[in-house]
């Protein structure tokens, strides 16, 4: 692949990785629309790191309350004594299940990557669920105390907020991520909807569900690249790589700041009319190219 390919694909994973439209299905699929090959899916993981950038800047400040809070809590013998250190060992429980299907079946879903016809079909399921979601959810807009900084506060009251969340709202999210191990379901739309489901706020669910992509996304890379040193393929693909995950981190980084914003007064709809129509016209072009 060239490096324009890889600038543009960098940018489609920064845009769509914490947009509930799911990142990789338009990784898979805009290469298929345009005829572009030669793609590894090593590649495809390694730029999600990207968009690990973007969270970090974003949600420095918690990250490293909650990463002190931890090992304090360890050191003290009272893991649980605050709220960062409990969030922290959430986000873990959170993780536990998509980390044991991913290893189960990580051959089975690189095989069904890019798969033009089972990608948008399950980009329509991943409209049902975000609508679905919105429909069943109690979560309605509220306004972060914090304002853009990132920093975690209260919500104000009406709906749950983070400070509320609890070891089985922790699994049952954690599970919603699990399904997004299938092709074309966005792990950030299935964590959102599973927090609404439980109560919460538009806005504390996307935080939870952006703090729960750092193990996911870590993990998946640390696979993927242990994949690309045994194919002895890394050094040819590093300027690739390099080129994705920059667009990766600067695309990212905007989507997290925009869409936290969004939530805090507009629904799931447009999101989920979005999957529906890309995903109709994805089984249309599919049939027709044969």
């Amino acid at each position: 692949m060239d490096l324009f390919q890889a600038l543009i694909l960098g940018l489609v994973q920064g845009i769509t990785e914490y947009i509930p439209v799911s990142s990789s299905a338009h990784l898979g699929l805009v290469p298929w629309l345009l005829g572009w090959s030669g793609i590894s899916f090593a590649f495809y993981v390694l730029v999600q790191w990207g968009t690990l950038v973007g969270v970090f800047i974003f949600f420095w400040q918690d990250i490293w309350n909650i990463t002190k809070s931890v090992i304090q809590g360890l050191l003290q013998g009272r893991p649980l004594a605050t709220f960062e250190a409990k969030l922290g060992w959430l986000v873990v429980v959170a993780t536990i299940p998509a980390v044991v299907l991913g290893l189960l079946f990580k051959n089975f879903f690189e095989a069904t990557f890019s798969a033009p016809l089972i990608d948008g079909s399950f980009l329509i399921v991943n409209a049902l669920i975000l609508a679905g979601a919105e429909f069943y959810g109690s979560a309605a807009p509220v306004t972060n105390e914090a304002g853009a900084s990132g920093t975690i506060t209260k919500e104000k009251k009406g709906w749950r907020g983070l400070p509320s969340l609890n070891w089985l709202d922790a699994t049952i999210i954690g599970l919603w991520q699990a399904v997004a191990i299938l092709p074309a379901i966005s792990r950030s739309g299935a964590t959102i909807s599973g927090a609404m489901l439980r109560d919460f706020d538009r806005t504390s669910a996307a935080r939870f569900s952006f703090l729960m992509s750092i193990p996911a996304l870590v993990g998946a890379g640390l696979v993927a690249l242990k994949d690309l040193f045994e194919a002895g393929t890394f050094t040819a693909e590093l300027p690739a790589i390099s080129v994705g995950f920059v667009a990766a981190a600067i695309s990212g980084y905007i989507c997290i700041r925009w869409l936290l914003h969004y939530l805090q007064r507009h629904s799931l709809y447009i999101f989920a009319a979005y999957c529906l129509a890309f995903g109709i016209m994805i089984i249309i072009v599919a049939l027709v190219r044969g």
